[in-house]
């Protein structure tokens, strides 16, 4: 059945979760001038990889990725879907912790921090375990309640910002392609879109219509950016944590009857990430039962999520975080380069012998 427009609405969501919040600290962090030529680097490198993976998966009609791996022999299944797994641990951990982190710093400032985990690896565990179709129902009815909003906060984010500021718009300098704080922002540019290669078998998509979707989340890591730096500078927007919500926090409206825009633009993100970990979570034990078969899938959710959430008990403070983000570099880059281009060669692989053998 095809739910093309289920699966770019996913893909929208998340990618907007993603963006908001730490990335427009990472890109403004890590150079000082012309902080267009880091966002175009990554958008080129998104776009290239998304391409890729979904040319890759074509070549397999049917088929999600886990029994892609699997038919190629043992090898392959060890090597590519053992760090992907690790890889959505991972990204389960950082993003719950980063993002519980958030909301107590932004509008929580008294509720304790395991609380807010608890609360989202609740509801993480219970769209996990009720599996994808579910996953993918939900987010139709949040982009419904929530995008409009997130349309109009785009738009009135523009109220206080100086276009001199835009200058200048050149570097030379691209130094800031080895520094941390940039490689870092790659956590949006791939924390998305792997999910398409797990939905086949469920259900299909057609890549046009995800390309859509690419093309409504390129303006967004521009926007995520630029606002900031338009508004303050960069000397000022620097300074921030979270550049695109404190720009928010200086829109007055004064026809609203509500004084802070910040709260509704924050809650519609933190229901797009709850998305994404239930997301990551479902993909992750379904890798996992492709190793253990003989495990139900609910147990397994129930046991990640314990485990995960003692992890992020374990971590004491923002600067840890931030080192979980520097220690997931290799993986994450590992993941985002190696998994389309061996889907693609295997396709082509794959291609190939089905000619040999229909000579």
């Amino acid at each position: 059945m095809d739910k093309s427009w289920q699966v770019v609405i996913i893909y929208v969501l998340t990618h907007l979760g993603l963006i908001f919040f730490l990335y427009p600290a990472d890109i403004i962090g890590s150079t000082e001038e012309a902080h267009w030529i880091p966002v175009t680097i990554g958008v080129i490198l998104h776009i290239a990889v998304v391409s890729l993976y979904m040319r890759g998966l074509a070549f397999f009609p049917g088929k999600n990725i886990i029994e892609i791996y699997t038919r190629s022999g043992n090898v392959l299944k060890v090597v590519f879907l053992l760090p992907i797994f690790a890889y959505f641990i991972m990204a389960i951990i950082i993003t719950l912790r980063a993002y519980s982190e958030i909301i107590t710093i932004v509008f929580l400032t008294n509720t304790p921090l395991w609380a807010i985990m608890l609360l989202f690896l609740v509801i993480t565990c219970f769209l996990a375990m009720k599996g994808v179709e579910t996953i993918l129902r939900t987010g139709v009815l949040i982009a419904f309640l929530f995008l409009p909003l997130i349309f109009f906060v785009m738009i009135y984010s523009f109220q206080n910002v100086d276009w001199n500021y835009i200058f200048p718009i050149w570097n030379d300098d691209f130094s800031f392609i080895k520094n941390q704080i940039y490689l870092n922002s790659f956590f949006a540019i791939g924390g998305g879109f792997l999910f398409l290669g797990f939905v086949q078998p469920y259900f299909t998509f057609q890549r046009k219509k995800v390309l859509l979707g690419i093309a409504f989340v390129i303006p967004c890591f521009f926007l995520s950016v630029y606002v900031p730096l338009l508004t303050y500078g960069q000397a000022t927007a620097s300074t921030f944590f979270f550049p695109f919500v404190m720009t928010l926090d200086a829109i007055n409206i004064t026809w609203l009857m509500f004084d802070r825009v910040t709260i509704f633009f924050l809650l519609s993100l933190i229901t797009f990430i709850m998305l994404f970990l239930s997301l990551v979570m479902w993909k992750a034990v379904k890798i996992a039962n492709a190793f253990l078969p003989f495990a139900k899938h609910s147990y397994l959710v129930l046991f990640f999520s314990t485990i995960i959430y003692l992890i992020c008990l374990w971590i004491p403070n923002w600067s840890d975080v931030e080192k979980l983000f520097s220690w997931n570099t290799l993986l994450r880059f590992y993941v985002l380069i190696t998994v389309p281009l061996s889907l693609y060669c295997l396709g082509m692989w794959s291609k190939r012998r089905g000619r040999h053998h229909e000579v």
